[in-house]
């Protein structure tokens, strides 16, 4: 493996998982999970719609060029969709913790 790809996945680990050591409760530590894939996947997120967006726009009629533009697309919109879905899961964990069984 790639020593820059390792040190990159040691990285992202350490922000994820850092804060769930700092955790006292597990509402904190699911509040800190998803605040850390919010804030790191939301980054990426970004970046890839303005890639995709380029790759978009310099297709220019190219039918190679124009599939990997699309492809780009529909990932970052999954991406999206699993940001959102992030703050619902959060929200759901947490209404599960705090009344299990809905009494």
């Amino acid at each position: 493996m790639n020593k820059k790809i390792l040190y990159f996945l040691i990285f992202i680990s350490g922000i994820i998982f850092l804060p769930l050591v700092a955790s006292a409760t597990v509402p904190d530590m699911v509040l800190a999970v998803r605040n850390a894939f919010v804030t790191v996947g939301g980054s990426i997120i970004v970046i890839g719609w303005v890639i995709a967006g380029i790759l978009y726009l310099t297709a220019a009629g190219n039918a190679t060029k124009l599939e990997i533009a699309k492809k780009a697309l529909f990932a970052c919109v999954i991406g999206t969709a699993l940001i959102v879905l992030a703050g619902v899961a959060e929200e759901l964990i947490n209404a599960l913790l705090n009344n299990p069984f809905g009494n």
